[in-house]
């Protein structure tokens, strides 16, 4: 049921152009729903939606050894960079800049989703993801999202199971 912030959508017109190619794709079916105001960040969205902060995707670039890995986390947690370092046997990793993302994936940052990029990356998703039975994602800009279940979002962006969200003391 939508709420007065939402709409009903369908694929063509409120997922991006690109997204809506790639599950056009993959064959999968999704409620994409739009927002007048971007949800840019995980807090926006979460509160746009009516769901947990932990149920919403955070699809971020980092840069490991000058190499784009992408690291799909919960939005109430953060990414322990030097747990990805060590994850990936990497000397060096650090968030990307904007440009990299773009120019990785094909989207600005805050509509980042976890499939559908220009570009073919390594994609780490922090074992966290799976504790709830859906989660939501960018639907390609800020003021889209999509809802699925965890492990076929896993599945579908490629990604490898691990833990490394920051450990709270």
């Amino acid at each position: 049921m939508s709420t007065p912030d939402t709409t009903p959508a369908t694929i063509s017109s409120d997922a991006h152009p690109r997204f809506a190619e790639a599950l056009r794709e993959l064959g999968l079916q999704v409620e994409v729903r739009r927002f007048p105001d971007a949800v840019r960040t995980a807090v926006q969205a979460a509160a746009a939606i009516g769901c947990e902060l932990s149920q919403i995707v955070k699809s971020l670039i980092f840069e490991a050894d000058g190499v784009p890995v992408l690291v799909l986390m919960d939005g109430s947690s953060r990414v322990d960079v030097e747990r990805v370092r060590t994850e990936i046997g990497a000397a060096e990793v650090a968030r990307a800049g904007a440009g990299l993302v773009r120019e990785t994936t094909g989207y600005a940052i805050g509509g980042v989703p976890p499939f559908g990029h220009l570009t073919k990356t390594r994609v780490l998703a922090d074992r966290g993801l799976l504790g709830h039975t859906e989660v939501w994602a960018a639907a390609g800009h800020p003021h889209a999202v999509f809802r699925l279940d965890p492990a076929t979002l896993i599945e579908l962006a490629g990604g490898t199971l691990v833990d490394v969200r920051e450990r709270t003391a």
